[in-house]
């Protein structure tokens, strides 16, 4: 009986700690998210200061915390701009 009860106990604290550490992730990382199957994006269009537009397959992208602000490489050139700036594509 008490192996009973210490199995379930754990089993709580786990599901517990599980719990607590997505939640964390959740308020921290703003669209990553642990199982990201929303946020796949393959495709960017991104304007430039001067007014030309790149376009291209998405080798990366990342955006910042607490930041109007991301990071987006296609074809080996990294660019960095504002969100306003982009449009990204799952295609």
């Amino acid at each position: 009986m008490k192996s009973k009860k210490a199995i379930i106990a754990l089993v709580a604290a786990i599901v517990l700690l599980i719990g607590g550490f997505v939640v964390y992730w959740e308020l921290t990382h703003g669209n990553r998210q642990l199982a990201d199957f929303k946020n796949r994006f393959n495709y960017a269009i991104i304007r430039l200061p001067n007014g030309e537009t790149v376009e291209g397959k998405l080798t990366s992208w990342l955006d910042f915390d607490n930041s109007d602000t991301v990071q987006i490489t296609i074809g080996g050139k990294t660019y960095l701009t504002h969100y306003m700036n982009v449009c990204l594509i799952n295609e």
